[in-house]
């Protein structure tokens, strides 16, 4: 009985020990969610849609998996078909928010 209190103290200390990292985490995920809001409406929502909805005249960013990152990121970049290249305009950063704004209203996460 001893060792089953000493283990869940344990794993409660762990535990508590962890939460400011997970809360952290999750904070910084948001703070990424919400820079790439404010890209997406800047540069991409004339083309893309306003809040993601598409006019039809776009990809629908929606249906971007989670694998599909590299896709993004080189479409993105690059340009394809009438999407103008944004290499030079979008840094790194601003691409990594972007992802993780179009991710956050995925229809698959």
């Amino acid at each position: 009985m001893r060792r089953v209190i000493v283990a869940v103290l344990g794993a409660a200390v762990l535990l508590s020990a962890a939460a400011p990292g997970l809360v952290q985490g999750a904070e910084l995920d948001q703070t990424k969610i919400d820079a790439g809001e404010t890209i997406y409406n800047t540069r991409c929502a004339v083309c893309h849609g306003d809040d993601l909805m598409n006019t039809g005249n776009a990809f629908d960013l929606r249906r971007l998996l989670a694998d599909e990152r590299p896709r993004f990121e080189n479409s993105v970049r690059n340009g394809k078909n009438q999407m103008p290249p944004w290499k030079g305009v979008l840094s790194d950063e601003n691409i990594d928010a972007l992802w993780h704004y179009i991710r956050a209203h995925a229809y698959q996460k």
